[in-house]
């Protein structure tokens, strides 16, 4: 059986520039095959976290072109990281351990 997995991607906006960003991912149509949910997380005045809930593994690789695309509508709001990162920084796993009250 496979295991949930899990997308999280640092982004940081161009000053006045995060209802731009909200709105892009509110008219985003996430309908990837083994999406299960994502939320936007703001982590400063102009940084956000984008963690994306799915399946498996292997369709959030499989996802992984179409996610691109996504991101290519909206890449004109970001601010480049810095560091080598360009304007995202993005991670991914499976869970290991699953946490509830």
């Amino acid at each position: 059986m496979s295991q949930a997995a899990f997308n999280i991607v640092r982004f940081r906006v161009k000053s006045g520039r995060q209802q731009a960003f909200l709105e892009a991912h509110r008219r985003a149509d996430p309908t990837f095959k083994g999406f299960l949910r994502g939320s936007v997380v703001q982590t400063g005045e102009r940084d956000f976290c984008l963690v994306g809930e799915w399946d498996s593994m292997a369709s959030l690789v499989a996802a992984r072109p179409l996610m691109i695309t996504l991101l290519d509508s909206f890449r004109a709001e970001l601010d480049d990281l810095g560091h080598g990162l360009g304007v995202t920084d993005p991670v991914s796993g499976e869970i290991v351990l699953d946490l509830k009250p």
